[in-house]
């Protein structure tokens, strides 16, 4: 994974004021980028966005992407190349609670995303970030792949699978007879510091650690696709880059996630952080009446990414909690600025190092 084409290349990042986003924020300027985020506030209080100051260091726009004619001023002031997609309402049991808003964001968001790209001629290659979850569930043992049928189940899911097809439409109607290459990723559930959002595990056992309290946990018997964030955020970058060599090659629709060793159940997730963090760790089940339906097991088939880009992920599932740990036990001790800056720089290096892959 070589990233340094990245500088000196304008780079816009819909849905940057997130967790993910201000990772892919931080690799970003590492590497030399210039780079523009479009997003509302940050989502959650406290944010990771806010605080690493990273407001300070970018072109920060505070915009919703369902006002078309905003999201088209700031791409024709700041002329990006590499577009990176990844503005969401991402909860799924938000999207119970607020299905029009959900759908609003995650359908027609992408559309004027990729309209405000259509009028925007600079615009050289895009990453159109959706979800593992956009897959029809049938609850089976092996590993979805790219061909099979897209038609998640709630809200948010399915919003995800939405946004493929309107790719997909964009793709056929205007992007392939201009030669731009537009891609889709299919992540697996992402984990690492500086997650705040509400009912995630990860953010749930950092939250239990800072009251002195058990950890709480749902559904231990679910399995996920669990990898660090620095995985896909890479991944999507490096992706983007290999478009600009070759987009008829590259450009396609891609799973992202760990090995089949490291798709592991919610109650092993726990355990394993539980084990990283130490004594004061402990959780236990808690059962809770008329939950929303949520997904009992889901894992992804990546051999297409592999195969075509020759990708493998770095960090196993052990090595992915052990690094949300240290992140999360500098925070608590300092809150922000610096050293949560740092350790974030610290693990962006060791990830990328050629010395630590697959360590």
């Amino acid at each position: 994974m070589d990233l340094s084409e990245l500088k000196g290349k304008r780079v816009l990042v819909t849905g940057h004021t997130g967790f993910k986003g201000t990772w892919m924020c931080m690799v970003l300027q590492k590497y030399g980028a210039v780079v523009a985020g479009y997003a509302l506030q940050p989502p959650t209080t406290p944010s990771l966005f806010e605080l690493t100051g990273m407001e300070r260091e970018i072109y920060h726009v505070v915009g919703d992407v369902r006002d078309l004619e905003h999201l088209h001023a700031v791409f024709s002031d700041f002329q990006p190349q590499i577009v990176v997609h990844m503005a969401a309402q991402p909860i799924v049991r938000e999207s119970y609670i607020d299905p029009v808003g959900t759908y609003s964001t995650n359908v027609m968001g992408t559309v004027n995303v990729l309209e405000a790209i259509r009028r925007c001629p600079s615009v050289v290659s895009v990453i159109n970030v959706t979800t593992d979850k956009v897959y029809q569930n049938f609850e089976w043992e092996w590993g979805y792949r790219e061909t099979d049928v897209l038609n998640g189940y709630d809200p948010y899911s399915n919003s995800k699978s939405c946004s493929e097809l309107v790719t997909s439409s964009y793709i056929n109607a205007f992007f392939r007879e201009k030669g731009l290459p537009v891609s889709t990723c299919r992540a697996g559930n992402v984990i690492g510091g500086g997650d705040f959002a509400k009912d995630r595990i990860i953010p749930d056992c950092v939250r239990a650690m800072e009251n002195g309290t058990e950890i709480l946990v749902r559904n231990p018997y679910s399995i996920r696709p669990y990898q660090h964030v620095l995985e896909p955020v890479c991944t999507y970058l490096e992706l983007a880059l290999r478009q600009l060599e070759n987009p008829q090659q590259y450009q396609d629709n891609y799973n992202i996630g760990p090995d089949d060793s490291d798709c592991v159940s919610t109650g092993e997730l726990v355990k394993t952080f539980c084990d990283h963090w130490g004594t004061d760790a402990v959780w236990k089940t808690q059962t809770e009446e008329n939950a929303p339906h949520e997904a009992n097991f889901l894992k992804l088939d990546c051999s297409k990414i592999k195969r075509k880009l020759g990708w493998n992920p770095r960090w196993d599932f052990n090595k992915a909690i052990e690094k949300t740990v240290e992140w999360s036990k500098v925070y608590l001790a300092h809150s922000s600025g610096p050293e949560l800056v740092r350790v974030m720089e610290q693990q962006i290096g060791e990830y990328l190092s050629p010395e630590r892959k697959g360590v």
